[in-house]
């Protein structure tokens, strides 16, 4: 055997003391110390989404009749009601536990600074306010270095994933319950995070593990159900999972399947469309029995959809003249939507910067110094909530709830004015910086878009800055942190304030809550960078369909204005993290290279018959995830074969394996006999007696006698040139199908070989539930006890290899080849030429913006 390591495509191309460029170290993986672009890791690999049709494989094909495809589909059904049910559990507990601890803490704070305002005690309700909130992250932050990957919203991961991105512990049982808790530590310490963000991991995780019915965290979860078994319906489910997330937290299952569809999902089908929605339905629905049963006592009712409730949107009782929105508005939400994406632009550049920071200057150091730096931004949040209330804010009037036609309700059973506070304001007034630092978020928000009472302009100001920044440096700390609910309250108050400058000042007769609504989606589109799932989440949210044409608008227009200077935070942090995401399209000037210019020539690869010593050697010298299994084209291949069996297997089942036109006519004219036409067996008999038996054999030499030589000269007189050992070195190689290394591992160790001396047929043959009882978590060739096999043993791979894998001619344009992989979900691609030849392979990596641009860069030095 022959093959070309990985070590060909690392060998340094400079000489020494010499740099390379940006664009070969793009293509390298690599990057310079002082660069301030990361480029994307080469340790992240696709998911398997194609399936492997190999023999085992098929011989499930075969036992499954229309009957059991309608009771598998049934399951699949069953599983997915049963992923939403969990998900809407899982926001109740969150929920649950904390509207419990926060109001606790703000209970006991808010009695002791009423109680300490009067004999000066202020300082001890400020230790007691720490104390909570210090503790609370304190422990979130544990929860994080419990399961790292548990950090932050997850949503860049999980889009990572369902755009085919393998990320290792990413939908792990363990993920989850640090997730899960962290988040409601994180939450009720004051921290300025939000709990829905991570509700689409956590539910996603729940879509990933539930199915399977096993758990690698807990190995005694472990049950015999061998379906789902696959990175293709895992995937699917984990779109699912991702959606119900979303409709748990805002009470949008629409807007949770759209946010599955545009945000995540590169694959995509009407069949996955309705398991999502009706997935994200369970969730909703059993969310709001539950929540609505606890906090009315009327079981039934549901009458909170979601985590986060906006309230109902309705004008003045008997104020014929008042409007929710005019179309003169739309000009002002257009603005407000420039506005938005500027600050949200401002945002997603100032936490790139923090990033990068902690990325270089606190993730390398010691653990317990990503905890510090928690505990440190919770104290300085926590002292800036309480010196802003109580020195900063102003003394506001308290309008009457009576006057709206119902009572506007905020959280639970409380309506809108029991939650303002009064601290150091007379009666009938209240604190408005107080009653927006001294309630839970969602809370601050519902005061924002309901409250009738004012806010002042300072107090509105002074509150944006701080949150703004705060939430900044909050976001991406070492616990789990959500950030749709954060950037909400600030486009809130940001809202707000456009409405007082209005209302007040210029006189204009508009409705507050909606421009606080406007300026909610308005920054949270900057930041985001969300469209369609977020127009129809917002809309959902607030169960008012007439704001669909401006919160339509204003979020167009915030992205339009934020992607003149960055990305979305979603897509900052999936790429420092370094995760190679393909996008929806490439640029048109890519379309001026080919596969040919972008694929990897140097493969390894293996025989369809091969010795364990060769596949062990290959397995534990390089990191390759699948190789081509092929048959090398030679001269006098009657004279390899003989005397030596390995060999002589090879070449007979390359011969078995070509397919011509003249075998393929006799093929069929074989199968004519048996039909009742006479006319039929007379074409089929005139063409033997014209093609003679033995013709088809020699026509097959022939052919690969042509093939041996690598590319025939278009001038024959010309003389042969250096290129001559190159071709000699990289040799035409007949390309049969595509074998992944976890294939060929499982075949070791389950012994599946034959000895020299005996046929093929006498090797053990494997289901397709033995080929997959490890997944996700295959062995590794090194656990492999070399001691137990014998190395002259000969393995037969082409019953398990893909013996039809998705191929790109040289000469395809990389439009093509980026859409077909990305829309069919390929995870290895090879280029084969018009005789059948490997002549490369394209990866995720190869497709990537980075190495794409290199690439082209290149393209243009060469002409």
């Amino acid at each position: 055997m022959a093959c070309c390591g990985s070590c060909l495509c690392c060998q340094c191309c400079c000489r020494e003391g010499e740099t390379r460029t940006p664009e070969e170290l793009t293509i390298l993986g690599e990057t310079r110390e002082d660069e301030d672009e990361i480029l994307p890791r080469k340790d992240y690999e696709s998911l398997d989404y194609d399936r492997c049709i190999n023999e085992p494989y098929v011989d499930v094909l075969e036992g499954i009749d229309n009957k059991k495809a309608k009771k598998y589909e049934a399951v699949k059904w069953m599983l997915v009601f049963a992923i939403g049910v969990s998900i809407g559990m899982v926001g109740l507990f969150v929920d649950f536990f904390v509207r419990l601890f926060t109001q606790l803490k703000f209970n006991l704070v808010g009695r002791s600074v009423e109680e300490c305002s009067e004999r000066g005690c202020l300082a001890l309700s400020l230790l007691e306010l720490l104390a909570f909130n210090m503790a609370f992250v304190f422990i979130a932050s544990m929860f994080v270095l419990i399961e790292p990957i548990a950090v932050g919203s997850g949503i860049p991961e999980i889009k990572s994933y369902l755009n085919g991105v393998k990320i290792p512990g990413i939908v792990r049982l363990r993920t989850f319950l640090c997730k899960a808790l962290g988040v409601l530590f994180a939450v009720a310490g004051g921290l300025f995070v939000g709990k829905e963000g991570p509700m689409i991991h956590s539910g996603a995780i729940v879509g990933a593990g539930l199915p399977q019915f096993q758990s690698i965290t807990f190995r005694k979860i472990h049950l015999n159900f061998p379906y789902f078994r696959s990175d293709r319906d895992k995937r699917d489910f984990v779109s699912a999972g991702a959606a119900a997330g979303v409709a748990a937290a805002f009470g949008a299952p629409i807007g949770g399947t759209l946010f599955s569809l545009e945000e995540g999902s590169s694959f995509w089908n009407q069949a996955l469309t309705w398991k999502v929605l009706f997935c994200s339905m369970s969730a909703t629905f059993t969310l709001n029995f539950f929540r609505s049963g606890i906090n009315y006592s009327k079981w039934g009712s549901f009458q909170l959809p979601g985590l986060l409730n906006f309230g109902e949107f309705r004008c003045l009782n008997g104020d014929k003249s008042c409007h929710l929105w005019t179309a003169v508005d739309l000009a002002f939400f257009v603005i407000m939507g420039v506005v938005g994406g500027l600050l949200g632009a401002l945002f997603n550049c100032m936490n790139k910067r923090l990033a990068k920071y902690r990325m270089k200057n606190v993730h390398p150091k010691a653990k317990f110094i990503r905890v510090l730096e928690s505990l440190l931004i919770s104290l300085v949040t926590t002292v800036v909530i309480f010196v802003a209330s109580m020195t900063l804010g102003e003394c506001r009037d308290l309008l009457p709830s009576t006057s709206n036609n119902t009572t506007t309700l905020v959280s639970g059973n409380e309506d809108v004015n029991s939650t303002v506070k009064q601290f150091f304001c007379p009666n009938k007034t209240y604190n408005d910086m107080a009653t927006l630092f001294f309630n839970p978020q969602e809370v601050a928000i519902n005061q924002l878009f309901h409250q009738d009472g004012t806010f002042s302009p300072v107090t509105l100001t002074i509150f944006f800055v701080l949150y703004f920044l705060l939430a900044c440096w909050t976001y991406g700390v070492s616990v789990p942190s959500g950030l749709f609910v954060p950037s909400l309250l600030c486009g809130a108050a940001f809202g707000r304030l456009v409405a007082n400058v209005l209302k007040i000042n210029i006189g204009m007769n508009i409705y507050s809550g909606t421009f606080a609504l406007i300026g909610a989606a308005a920054f949270l589109g900057g930041v985001v960078r969300m469209t369609i799932s977020l127009t129809v989440i917002l809309i959902e949210s607030t169960n008012e369909i007439t704001y669909g044409l401006p919160i339509m608008i204003t979020l167009m227009v915030a992205k339009w204005t934020g992607d003149f200077f960055n990305k979305g935070i979603y897509d900052i942090h999936i790429k420092l993290k370094g995760v190679p995401l393909l996008e929806w399209e490439t640029e048109a000037e890519m379309d001026k290279l080919t596969a040919s210019d972008i694929m990897e020539p140097n493969l390894t690869y293996v025989y369809p018959h091969t010795r364990i010593q060769s596949l062990v050697s290959i397995l534990r010298t390089t990191v390759y995830h699948a190789f081509p299994v092929v048959t090398e084209n030679r001269d006098n291949e009657k004279e390899f074969m003989k005397g030596n069996i390995l060999i002589s297997n090879n070449i007979r089942f390359k011969k078995s394996s070509v397919l011509t036109r003249a075998g393929e006519q006799r093929r069929r004219c074989h199968s004519m006999k048996s039909y009742p036409s006479s006319e039929l067996r007379n074409v089929c008999d005139e063409q033997e007696v014209s093609q003679p038996v033995g013709d088809s054999q020699d026509i097959l030499e022939q052919m690969l006698e042509r093939r041996h030589t690598p590319y025939p000269s278009l001038y024959p007189m010309e003389s042969p040139s250096e290129d001559w050992t190159m071709e000699e070195r990289f040799r035409p190689l007949t390309f049969h199908g595509l074998i992944l290394r976890s294939q060929l591992v499982t075949l070791l160790i389950r012994g599946v070989c034959y000895a020299e001396n005996q046929s093929s047929a006498a090797q053990p043959r494997l289901s397709y539930s033995e080929m997959t009882e490890d997944y996700p978590r295959y062995p590794d060739i090194h656990d492999l006890d070399l001691t137990l096999l014998n190395p002259r043993m000969i393995v037969d791979v082409t019953p398990y290899m893909n013996p039809s894998p998705y191929t790109v001619s040289p000469n395809t344009h990389v439009s093509q080849v980026f859409n077909l992989f990305r829309t069919m979900g390929i995870r290895h691609l090879p280029v084969v030429n018009a005789v059948g030849e490997i002549v490369g392979i394209i990866t995720r990596h190869n497709l990537t913006h980075e190495f794409l641009m290199a690439k082209l860069r290149q393209h243009y030095i060469t002409i």
